[in-house]
């Protein structure tokens, strides 16, 4: 039997990180009675051990509740716990797109953050009802009242009746699931009209094959139907229909209005595309549901294994983690240095840090990952225009005409004390002020900034010069030109190709001598002296070398005459340039990542 309309409500829940959204997701399916207390974890909607150790969401999960109000009614509430990083906000807006209302979760002690800006920016843009809640009252710093008034400035959404929690505590989840059935609206749709259904999400299942998450808009979906992928043209017969309650329960039908998942014997994630729409392959509907933007890659970084021989592994274990998460993409490559590998690219830092931990946790592979680069269009002579996502596959610079980098708007919150560092940290980084504003004793910065100087250690160097007070949110904007130029850096007079990157012109000798001096600190003596250096093309820009250990030769020579010393140490000196010559020099994989983060200092 399918539940009213008027009965269901689908929501949200947009936060910060850290603002308590997989702790309030605890509370309300705990409340309602969905899992005994001995089935309780904390964070239940968090899968991964990533996620439970980092204490961050990565994949948004969805759960249906079923909730008897003080009305007597018994209400069907899918909740949506969604991730808070910048790196994760395409999963943010996925599940946006399905629900109606959101609840928007600021943190009592600390108030209004960047993310909190740009995802509740994002469930306005869906049309949402949202509910503001204040969460952590039981902390002794917590100000409800400031916090209420600072939502009312910051973002313009009434906060007068904002409900105050304690996630950690249980105060004030009864009062949340009253409001979410009284002020957030119930869906809209018609089970008479052909079936309309959102794709969500999908992920594959050792057991099940690709799962799919659904929101279904018009008609009714049900096992033993025969439905057709608009986007994709496939067409597939359903073999379980079912939600999550949080376990996975098999029921008849989905109808209009309510979230669920099916399973269809699909062999590949790719199959099913996010954002597609499902219909009734006999009825179908007219025309498909608008979907979501594709996910675009923002930055790009070679994986190689350490060893060579783990490179049919490696190429197993990123196939499978593309399975679980369609906005990570690879394709083959090889590097002089570093052999055989794979080109990935990742929506941010963390999620590169993540998804290179799971390579080595869960795949047990010992990775190299190359400078992390962004997407640079090239113009060339002759009119057209290429996207380079190596800087070591940059064309002959006689045939550039120019090279644009894209640029991005950051958002940064930072108490007062800390603003001089913040501005010093974006002017460094060739950053241009857009406007400066104050929200109570915080100052609200947005600059424009080359993502090319963000993706290294930005985010890194912001938390340390603020104490990791201040909070940062970004968006791409455009393409810009610039004064960019491809330094290599050379090893024994052999380019590194893992370590090739396109710099501004005017920071290029600073960058070079920094990675110089790193990389003499990094690299451990041979026999023979290792010269280090950075160039332009031909011109060498910055040189350190790494000095040559010494055996002492002339150990057993005592007395005699000094021409017997000059002619041993004339043939150790014969026999050092010799090995200089084809000697191979040995770059350890920490020096590749330690390199990169030369910033820091």
């Amino acid at each position: 039997m399918t539940t009213p309309l008027s009965h269901i409500r689908n929501f949200s829940i947009v936060a910060h990180i850290d603002h308590g959204k997989s702790t309030l997701s605890d509370r309300l399916i705990q409340e309602t009675g969905a899992l005994t207390q001995r089935e309780m974890t904390e964070q239940v909607l968090d899968n991964m051990d990533i996620e439970r150790e980092r204490g961050i969401t990565i994949k948004a999960q969805t759960v249906r509740l079923a909730y008897k109000a003080d009305d007597g009614e018994t209400y069907v509430l899918n909740l949506m716990d969604t991730p808070g990083h910048v790196d994760f906000a395409y999963e943010v807006s996925r599940s946006l797109a399905a629900c109606e209302g959101s609840i928007l979760v600021v943190d009592a002690s600390q108030g209004v953050e960047a993310q909190t800006l740009a995802n509740v920016y994002q469930a306005i843009d869906n049309n949402h009802e949202i509910v503001p809640v204040l969460n952590k009252i039981d902390l002794p710093a917590a100000e409800p009242e400031r916090i209420r008034q600072q939502i009312e400035d910051v973002i313009g959404l009434d906060a007068s009746d904002a409900i105050l929690t304690s996630a950690k505590t249980g105060v004030g989840i009864h009062e949340l699931l009253e409001a979410i059935v009284k002020r957030l609206p119930p869906p809209k749709g018609d089970a008479d009209k052909p079936l309309k259904a959102l794709l969500v999400d999908a992920w594959y299942d050792a057991y099940l094959g690709v799962v799919v998450l659904v929101r279904v808009i018009d008609g009714v979906l049900r096992s033993g139907q025969r439905v057709k992928m608009m986007q994709q043209g496939s067409t597939h017969l359903i073999d379980r229909v079912g939600v999550f309650n949080p376990k996975r329960t098999e029921i008849e039908s989905l109808g209009p209005g309510e979230i669920g998942f099916i399973t269809a014997q699909i062999k590949e994630v790719a199959h099913a595309a996010v954002g597609d729409t499902i219909t009734d392959e006999k009825k179908p509907a007219t025309e498909a549901l608008t979907g979501f933007r594709d996910v675009q890659p923002v930055v790009f970084c070679g994986l190689f294994p350490v060893d060579a021989a783990d490179f049919e592994d490696l190429r197993a274990a990123i196939g499978r983690l593309r399975l679980n998460d369609a906005s990570f993409s690879y394709e083959m490559e090889t590097s002089a240095a570093l052999g055989f590998g794979f080109r990935c690219g990742f929506l941010g830092l963390l999620h590169l840090e993540i998804i290179q931990e799971r390579l080595s946790r869960e795949f047990d592979l010992d990775l190299i990952a190359t400078a992390p680069s962004v997407i640079y269009k090239i113009g060339l002579n002759s009119g057209e225009t290429i996207e380079l996502h190596n800087p070591a596959d940059l064309p002959d610079p006689v045939k550039i005409a120019t090279i644009a980098e894209p640029w991005i708007k950051a958002t940064i919150l930072t108490p007062d004390e800390y603003l001089g560092s913040v501005i010093k940290l974006c002017q460094d980084r060739r950053g241009s002020q857009r406007e400066l504003s104050y929200v109570g004793s915080r100052a609200l910065v947005v600059y424009d900034l080359p993502l090319n100087e963000v993706v290294f250690d930005f985010y890194d160097r912001l938390k340390s010069i603020s104490k990791g007070y201040a909070s940062f949110d970004y968006q791409i904007e455009d393409y810009k030109v610039g004064n960019l130029v491809k330094m290599s850096i050379l090893v024994n007079s052999e380019p590194v190709d893992a370590l090739s990157m396109l710099v501004h012109a005017d920071r290029a000798e600073a960058r070079g001598r920094g990675m110089v001096e790193k990389m003499k600190d990094l690299i451990h003596p041979h026999m023979f002296q290792i010269p280090i250096q950075a160039a332009i093309g031909g011109r060498i820009i910055a040189r350190e070398t790494v000095r040559a250990l010494r055996k002492d030769v002339t150990a057993k020579c005592y007395g005699g005459d000094a021409s017997r010393k000059r002619k041993l140490l004339d043939k150790q000196k014969a026999g050092k340039k010799r090995m200089r010559q084809f000697g191979k020099v040995e770059i350890p994989q920490e020096a590749f990542i330690a390199a990169l983060k030369m910033d820091a200092d």
